[in-house]
This record gives structure tokens, C-alpha cells and sequence, in this order.
């Protein structure tokens, strides 16, 4: 009988050892003359446990983690391929542990579980059902599940996907596309890469459907270049699924075309502004446009284009396969379905958790991260990335819903969740955000590009206990402004963190620097 087992070959996994493992996993059956089938399948996103060994048995899976090279002779000499062993790395079957059973897995349902490049694997687990229903649909149709289920632009503007979606179908043009922001770069975020290198079938699944919806035949997935695995791993699939019928010509025998290509950035935060990065796509440097017209109407090339997020485009799957009222079924009021959560920073265990919307911050951060890794009380935690606000330990019990997180001058964003414990000095954590926006900005309009420069000139002052009062109401004015008048959320939402800071935690802005007490 073939020992079948899984080794994940994605990012924070092979930065752990996962390629050692999976050698010493291949050696150690050849050895004992056990016939061996390793499966590289991509990573659950539980980080914590990484590298985390499969091993099939009748069964199921059952899981073992987190694996060193020094562990795999004692999990032979165990037995583990019989799965329930009595070896201190065994966590029993994978489904059954409770961080991941208890989570509401919709599309990353088929995370880990399958060979990423492997379209045989995606079929067998669902794959394509979405496409083959949308080449028996019309346009309109296609658009119109879109708006039913809910779903609102999971890169952090939250903006109806199908709204957008039918602005692209309503507008004349001689060419329409299909971008896909690819450019993650949130601190403290990881689920864009994780489909791109754990299921990236789905995500071109996703841009197919959007292309035939809309009436665009080129789509392009503006991929971060510190992103390397993903774009081998996405080049891969895109070859196999071109040669399989799914993209080309003439998809499924529908008559219909779509291309897709991935082209990668060069490393500028501000391309993940839509209208930078499609300046960025035409080959120029990456400045934001004004608005009016928006890139629905003229985008890219000057064409109407849809820009959607990996995550939007990566839900509309499941979307057409299991029907519109299934995914609106998840969440709560306006806030329809789930979001991939990410828990980084200061905890025990980070990776992540797809929750329906309508659960507390204080589940993410107690119930699945299991509180501060350094056992520390948790000071603070910023959600939505390095423009999102800080919250206190007495905003955890906000539900996690985007009108809620507005109503508290927060923002959800991408779901990327930072903790940090009570030793944080939370005056630098503000200096850090408009330090981000100096380095950051495009520098094409003022608040931005100088209010970043003023920003940290003023925190540096406060913080030396220079004319402190007068400083600290300079600082909040200087965030109005750049509020107020800056040309995108680059220059509009560095303040959040910075006033969020200033109001939660004042007490930091007002100590003495080197007074430890």
C-alpha cells in the first residue's frame, strides 16, 4: 500500500523547513522500503503549525505539525503513517482541530487540501463548476449574481462588486479588461499570496467569469514582485489551464475568449491604488489619476476595466457554483459573507481565520490567536493595514462588520489583523504611520507628499517635549488636512492611525522619551 503524504510548498512553510522535510520524508520511506507518494499541497494558514504534515489514511487526513528535519525519523519509528499516533507532533485528523473547524471556510474551502498546479485536484474538489454554469449565462445574468450575493471589494474600499461589474458592461469601448490587484502589501497581510500559491486556479477561475460577465478578453493580475513562488506557481497554472480549454480562444467550447497574463510590480506601495497601478500596467511610473473618470469608464488603456482584488475575484467562483444566496446566507446586514482574517504581529497563533462577518475582534485576537506571544497583556491592535486606525482593548468587543468598524472611525480594509503588547510606545507607532506615507507617497499632491514630511517633523517634537501642547494641536490640524485634501487613501488615511493614537493612548504623546517608568 502507497504512503500518501503532504508537505506544503508555499511561502511561510518553505521558509520553515518545508523543502528539508519533504526530502528527509522521501529518504526515510526509501529506506524502510515503504513506497511513498509526496504531495507538495499549498498551506491551511495555520501558521503556527507549519511545516504541517498530511498523512491520507482511511480515515482521513491526519495532521502532524509543526514538523522539523530532526522530527521525521521518530515520526516513521512511531508510525505515523497509520495517523493516530502517540508522538508529541500529532494533532489527530486535520479537520478536527479546532482552529480550523471552527471557522467558516468558503473560499479558501480548498486551501491545503490540494496540489495547487494540479487542475485534475481543483476539478475533483469543485473547480470550475463556477465557469462551466457562466459560458451557459448572459452577461447581464453573470452580473446579476454577482450583486445578489452580496459581495463588496474585498481589497479594502468595500465598494459592491457587482455595482462596479455593470458600470464595465453598461460602457462603450473597443476593448475591455480585467485587472486584478495582486499588489498586496498591507503590513501584516498574506491571503492574496495564499491563493495565489495554494489555489490559483480560483483566482483564474474568478477572472474568466468577470471577463465573460462584463465583455472583457484580456485580463492581467498585477502581481507584487516580493512575491516570487506565487508568480511561478501562477504562470504555471495559467499555461495548464490554457492548454486545458479554460482560457484562450474558444473557452469550454463556448466560442468565447479570455487571456490572461501576470506582470509584476516593481515594489511601490501606492500601486496598489487602482489608478496607480494602472499607470504602472501601461508602463508608466506609478501615479495616482484624479476622479472622475473612474477606471470602470476609463482605465485601463483608456478602456473600461474592472479592477477587483484577488480576493473578490477568488469568491466569484463559489459564487456561481453554489448560487448567490449561499454566499449572501454568510454575515450580517450590508456586510455579506466572509472575510479571510490575518493574524500577525504579537501572537501565539497567527495565520488565517475566514470568519462570516457579524463575529468580535476579541474572538479573532483571544479565541484564534490565543493572546500575545510573549504573554503580555495586548495594548493594541491596528486592523486593515498600515493606514488602518488603532483600537484599544475596549473596542475588541466591535463586531467585525464594516459599518460597525466605520461607526468607530475604523476600517476592516483587507482583513490584516497586528497585535501588539503592552510594552508598545504607541507616539512611535504614529511617527512609523507617517514615516510609511513619506516613503510611500507618489508625491503628486501636496497634503501628501509634504504633510508626511511636516508629520514626522511635528511627533518628533512632541515626542522630545517640545512646546507639546501647541505641537499636539498642530499635528491634528496637519491630519485634517491631509484628510480633507489629499488626492487618495494614501494621504487621506494616514491619519487614521495617527489620531487614533493621539485619542486612544495620549498618555504616550505626553511622556518623557528614555523615562521607563
Amino acid at each position: 500500500m502507497t504512503l500518501r503524504v503532504f508537505v506544503p510548498y508555499e511561502t511561510t512553510a518553505l521558509s520553515l523547513g518545508a523543502d528539508d522535510v519533504a526530502t528527509l520524508i522521501c529518504r526515510e520511506a526509501e529506506a524502510r522500503g515503504i513506497e511513498l507518494e509526496l504531495v507538495r499541497n499549498g498551506s491551511r494558514g495555520l501558521f503556527w503549525l507549519e511545516p504541517l504534515v498530511e498523512v491520507e489514511t482511511d480515515a482521513g487526513r491526519y495532521a502532524f505539525g509543526p514538523v522539523e528535519a530532526g522530527d521525521v525519523a521518530s515520526l516513521f519509528e512511531a508510525g505515523f503513517a497509520r495517523g493516530a499516533v502517540d508522538h508529541p507532533l500529532a494533532l489527530g485528523p486535520t479537520e478536527e482541530i479546532p482552529w480550523l473547524k471552527r471557522q467558516q471556510r468558503v473560499t479558501f474551502a480548498r486551501i491545503g487540501v490540494t496540489d495547487p498546479v494540479s487542475i485534475e485536484d481543483y476539478r475533483a474538489h469543485g473547480g470550475f463548476a463556477g465557469l462551466e454554469k457562466a459560458v451557459t449565462c448572459t452577461p447581464q445574468q453573470l452580473v446579476d449574481m454577482v450583486k445578489a450575493s452580496g459581495l463588496r471589494g474585498r481589497g479594502g474600499a468595500a465598494f459592491p462588486t457587482g455595482i462596479k461589474w455593470q458600470t464595465v458592461l453598461d460602457a462603450k469601448g473597443a476593448k475591455k479588461y480585467i485587472v486584478c490587484n495582486a499588489d498586496e502589501g498591507d503590513s501584516g497581510t498574506f491571503a492574496d499570496r495564499l491563493v495565489m500559491e495554494s489555489d490559483p486556479y480560483m483566482l483564474i477561475e474568478g477572472m474568466v467569469i468577470a471577463g465573460l460577465a462584463v465583455g472583457a478578453t484580456q485580463g492581467y493580475i498585477y502581481l507584487r514582485e516580493e512575491y516570487p513562488l506565487a508568480d511561478e506557481l501562477l504562470t504555471l497554472a495559467i499555461e495548464r489551464a490554457r492548454a486545458a480549454g479554460f482560457l484562450g480562444d474558444d473557452i469550454l467550447g463556448s466560442g468565447q475568449r479570455f487571456e490572461l497574463e501576470v506582470r509584476l510590480g516593481a515594489g511601490a506601495y501606492i500601486c496598489g491604488e487602482e489608478t496607480s497601478l494602472l499607470e504602472s500596467l501601461e508602463g508608466k511610473r506609478g501615479l495616482v489619476r484624479a476622479k472622475p473618470p473612474l477606471p470602470a469608464i476609463e482605465g485601463l488603456f483608456g478602456m473600461p476595466t474592472v479592477v477587483n482584488n484577488v480576493l473578490s475575484l477568488a469568491a466569484v467562483p463559489s459564487i456561481l457554483s453554489e448560487g448567490p444566496e449561499h454566499y449572501a446566507s454568510f454575515g450580517i446586514d450590508r456586510s455579506k459573507g466572509t472575510l479571510p482574517f490575518q493574524l500577525a504581529g504579537n501572537l501565539t497563533r497567527g495565520g488565517l481565520v475566514e470568519l462570516a462577518f457579524g463575529h468580535s475582534l476579541r474572538e479573532l485576537i483571544e479565541d484564534f490567536g490565543g493572546g500575545t506571544a510573549t504573554g503580555r497583556p495586548v495594548r493594541a491592535v491596528q486592523v486593515g493595514g498600515p493606514l488602518g486606525a488603532y483600537l484599544s482593548p475596549a473596542q475588541f468587543d466591535t463586531l467585525l462588520d464594516y459599518e460597525a468598524f466605520s461607526a468607530i472611525g475604523a476600517v476592516l480594509g483587507h482583513g490584516g489583523v497586528v497585535v501588539f503588547d503592552d510594552s508598545v510606545d504607541m507616539a512611535e507607532q504614529a511617527r512609523f504611520s507617517m514615516e510609511f506615507c513619506v516613503e510611500e507617497s507618489c508625491g503628486k499632491c501636496t497634503p501628501c507628499r509634504i504633510g508626511a514630511v511636516r508629520g514626522v517633523e511635528v511627533i518628533d517634537r512632541i515626542m522630545q517635549g517640545e512646546s507639546r501642547d501647541a505641537n499636539l494641536a498642530l499635528l491634528d490640524d496637519l491630519c485634517d488636512t491631509m484628510m480633507q485634501g489629499s488626492l487618495c487613501a494614501m494621504g487621506g488615511m494616514t491619519p487614521f492611525p495617527v489620531k487614533s493614537a493621539m485619542t486612544l493612548f495620549p498618555e504616550d504623546f505626553q511622556r518623557q522619551r528614555g523615562d521607563q517608568s
